[in-house]
């Protein structure tokens, strides 16, 4: 069985079939009937352990377009709540004859051990698990700034020859990591940019370079800026001053976003913190790709979906998709 657990182990051709197929997808969303009969039949169950309304819309609204049946199981107020382990969860949904399970769990490496433990045959797909990545993100976002960046010549190509500059809460951030690791899969530059006590200490490990000052990063003229989240739901000890001081050192305003290259694009996972990492002015500006983002990451998962449930496999290949 087929899964999608990362982008670190991810390899090129994949992800690029990945975003090619995904292309496919979007064009079908300009029709006027947008459902397409490719899953009908097939049961895809969303199991999540943390809250996302976000992923959690994207990946049903993405079931449900290619006509698979979808199951929402919140952890909050099931057996999960009462000491159910995952193990017996997956039974049950193994019981119930799940072909796909989107998990989203605040456990790093939950999905990996759903999808390798032998307690479920469907395929698993990470919608996010703790600290570690948050694959679909990542793939929705190379997807944006290939389709900006590239425009009718995006279809089958890479992203070699862009610059990309993430900002922020790297230490915390799993769409941060997934986006490294894939970007820089698909040939583009990335520069991190974060205050030192939101670095990771492994960070010399990864193929990035890494800068504290944001002027002096976005003076380099990149051609895509993402900012993260600052996830204060995660950080208890004082990860910087003030937030009034972060938004002034690393928070993306009018000033900063009107220095961009023309032709750059801004980028943000979601939700925003507006005022802390990004300034109204900038989220709104005609550079901003978040509402691209999230109609994209619909297309971006009904492929990746087709692709673990209907699409053509090797069978002498094991791993990810």
């Amino acid at each position: 069985m087929r899964h999608l657990l990362d982008t670190r182990t991810l390899d090129r051709a994949t992800a690029l079939r990945i975003l090619d197929v995904a292309e496919d997808m979007s064009d079908t969303q300009s029709r006027e009937v947008k459902k397409l009969p490719t899953l009908r039949g097939k049961t895809v169950v969303n199991l999540f352990f943390e809250d996302s309304t976000r992923t959690r819309i994207s990946f049903e609204a993405a079931a449900k377009r290619l006509s698979a049946d979808v199951i929402n199981f919140a952890a909050k107020g099931s057996s999960v709540s009462k000491g159910e382990s995952l193990k017996d969860t997956a039974q049950t949904l193994e019981a119930i004859g799940a072909d796909a399970v989107v998990i989203r769990h605040p456990g790093s490496g939950a999905p990996q051990t759903l999808a390798t433990s032998g307690w479920i045959s469907a395929g698993v797909v990470n919608a996010g698990d703790g600290t570690h990545e948050h694959p679909t993100q990542a793939l929705l976002d190379a997807f944006t700034i290939r389709k900006r960046l590239r425009g009718a010549e995006s279809r089958g190509s890479d992203l070699a020859g862009f610059r990309v500059v993430i900002v922020g809460d790297v230490l915390h951030s799993r769409v941060a990591r997934s986006n490294v690791w894939l970007l820089t899969l698909l040939g583009a530059e990335v520069t991190l940019v974060a205050p030192p006590t939101l670095v990771p200490q492994n960070v010399s490990q990864w193929p990035v370079r890494v800068v504290y000052d944001l002027d002096e990063a976005l003076a380099s003229g990149p051609d895509a800026v993402m900012m993260l989240r600052i996830q204060l739901e995660r950080m208890n000890a004082a990860y910087f001053p003030t937030e009034r001081e972060y938004s002034r050192r690393w928070g993306l305003d009018a000033r900063r976003t009107a220095t961009l290259p023309t032709g750059s694009i801004v980028l943000h996972p979601g939700p925003m913190n507006r005022g802390l990492e990004i300034s109204s002015e900038a989220a709104d500006s005609p550079r901003s790709t978040v509402l691209e983002q999230v109609a994209n990451g619909v297309s971006v998962r009904m492929a990746v979906l087709y692709l673990l449930l209907a699409g053509e496999r090797d069978d002498e290949r094991g791993g990810d998709l």
